[in-house]
């Protein structure tokens, strides 16, 4: 006989705010940075971050019970993704996209069921310092995804990329520190100029890149490049206007170039990508944007002369097809 259901996964599921609360609390009191020099006792934990015993054990404990501190006769220490991810110590720091999920997205949820209702996205009632909040977590994640893509494909073959109306520099300048031969051409919207000019210089790459902005529906960039890059680009655009994007990108690719195209998908498996469903209610609720499925997307794929060939899972982070270009 096969054993009774049990309500865990249920209540797990119920009950998850409760930790990501607490992993915003902990972040934002100094936790994990705290613990960056070595383990700690609660009264050195307490002492260190200025709370009370019973709120750093009650944030320690929440912490250990998540598998992100390790604790050993009392005494507490990071686990190896806190210690990368987290102390502050290492390449990429996600305290501000935690703090952009405490204190932007997690209360925009509130706004949820009105948005199940209509299918319209909530009010996310910015001001300046809102904003501020919002565009360094979101642009922290991207640097996220951008060093797992670094990590999880290899750059070396590549002598002339095309980033082609992404958000963030920081994919095209992972892939140039992976590749000392690679140059890059930005065809991003004409905002994020200052940005990229920023970005390349405080890199020292400024020398390996050029920008030609154009807003990203309608720019044709042409050339005959070796690699294609479109990063959270897709959810932001219609599936008439992605076909065109996709179709201009074609257009400035060399017979047999390289695609990757980075996003949150859906698919048919039996059982879906969790983080990529969560983002689908994420992106409708903060503004609409869609997560679309990874069907449709190959469709626009080989309508415009791209081939899939492989995807890539990216961990903590959207999933990469990558095609050739036909």
């Amino acid at each position: 006989m096969s054993a009774a259901p049990t309500p865990e996964r249920i209540v797990d599921i119920a009950i998850g705010y409760m930790g990501a609360k607490q992993l915003f609390a902990a972040a934002r009191t100094g936790i994990f940075r705290e613990l960056a020099a070595g383990e700690r006792s609660m009264e050195q934990l307490a002492a260190g971050t200025g709370l009370s015993e019973q709120t750093a054990r009650i944030l320690a404990d929440g912490m250990n019970a998540l598998g992100l501190l390790d604790r050993h006769d009392g005494r507490y220490r990071l686990a190896p993704d806190a210690a990368e991810f987290l102390s502050g110590e290492g390449e990429t720091d996600l305290h501000p996209f935690l703090a952009f999920l405490n204190e932007i997205s997690f209360g925009h949820w509130s706004q949820f069921d009105a948005t199940v209702d209509t299918a319209e996205p909530g009010d996310l009632r910015m001001d300046e310092g809102r904003w501020a909040t919002f565009m360094a977590g979101v642009m922290r994640y991207n640097a996220l995804h951008a060093a797992m893509l670094a990590r999880g494909f290899d750059f070396a073959p590549y002598r002339d990329m095309l980033d082609f109306g992404g958000l963030s520099p920081a994919f095209a300048i992972g892939a140039m520190r992976a590749n000392p031969e690679l140059s890059v051409r930005f065809a991003f919207a004409p905002d994020f100029t200052d940005g990229i000019t920023g970005a390349l210089e405080s890199a020292g790459l400024s020398g390996r890149a050029r920008i030609d902005p154009a807003p990203t529906d309608t720019a044709d960039p042409g050339g005959a490049h070796d690699i294609v890059m479109l990063n959270h680009v897709i959810h932001r655009f219609s599936a008439e206007q992605n076909r065109a994007i996709l179709g201009r990108a074609r257009a400035a690719a060399q017979d047999g170039a390289t695609l990757l195209l980075l996003d949150f998908l859906l698919d048919d498996d039996e059982r879906q990508r969790g983080i990529d469903a969560l983002h689908a209610a994420e992106y409708l609720v903060i503004d609409g944007t869609v997560v679309y499925p990874a069907a449709e997307v190959f469709g626009w794929l080989r309508e415009t002369g791209w081939q899939p060939r492989e995807v890539l899972e990216l961990p903590g982070s959207p999933r990469v097809i990558v095609a050739a270009a036909g």
